[in-house]
């Protein structure tokens, strides 16, 4: 498959064109979340789209039941206890549910006893063994410690080394409940299913399309990655770069 890769510079608009989009049933739209032009192209990749359903890593399944209407983004960041779960300023989010106003809400965030649960024993306990035909570690082998390392990266080295297959167990459980939510959303509403998470959860090698590609190996899935600098050979079937955003040393964060 051909890497797109689409690049912003600072004199160009706040958003630039990935390139054609595939035919494909599942668009998986990552992001930095803080970052508003990533959140800006997955609206506009969405009103491309024109999705039936929209999965969220950042909603809860009944917060999702919970929503009338999205015209009003005060009422639905409260419906969707936005700012209580500590994600970024809502109103950046807000365009990406203007972009598909017909389309189906699906949460798929994790409850946090069972991410409790899964970071002091598995992944796998949480789901159970009635996810048929469904394996987190088998089906497709994913490199265990690259997943480490990320881990240990992603918390810029602080953590010890005994807490990292916890949180790897805890990053595979999200990947399952959005893989899960979105073969549901695509057999319930026929498709297409845009799907807006982090980068992490997006990459195909490792994350949510490749538990797909086990899942339901019938839908064809297409990956974004959205970064601040150019990552090189990523695990995403097309790239975009904007420029960074001003923001705290996440690290100097977490030292504190």
């Amino acid at each position: 498959m051909i890497r797109l890769i689409a690049a912003i510079c600072l004199a160009t608009p706040a958003v630039a064109d990935v390139g054609p989009l595939p035919r494909a049933d599942v668009f998986v739209l990552g992001e930095l979340h803080d970052n508003p032009d990533h959140h800006a192209m997955q609206a506009e990749l969405i009103a491309r789209i024109a999705p039936s359903a929209l999965v969220f890593e950042m909603i809860s399944p009944a917060d999702a039941q919970a929503v009338t209407q999205i015209d009003d983004p005060a009422a639905l960041g409260a419906v969707l206890r936005w700012s209580e779960k500590g994600w970024p300023d809502f109103a950046m989010y807000h365009p990406i549910f203007l972009a598909a106003p017909d389309a189906v809400i699906v949460g798929a965030d994790v409850d946090r006893d069972d991410l409790m649960a899964a970071m002091q024993g598995s992944a796998a306990d949480v789901l159970g063994i009635g996810v048929t035909g469904f394996n987190l570690w088998t089906n497709f082998g994913p490199d265990y410690d690259g997943l480490i390392a990320d881990q240990r990266d992603a918390h810029c080295g602080m953590l010890p080394e005994d807490m990292l297959p916890g949180m790897v167990e805890a990053q595979r459980l999200r990947d399952a409940a959005l893989a899960l939510a979105t073969r549901d959303a695509f057999d319930d509403t026929g498709g297409p299913v845009v799907v807006i998470t982090g980068n992490g959860h997006a990459r195909i090698d490792t994350a949510v399309p490749a538990l797909l590609a086990t899942l339901a190996p019938e839908l064809s899935v297409w990956a974004l990655g959205q970064f601040e600098t150019d990552p090189g050979d990523a695990p995403f079937d097309a790239v975009h770069v904007t420029q960074p955003i001003p923001r705290d040393d996440p690290c100097l964060m977490l030292a504190n």
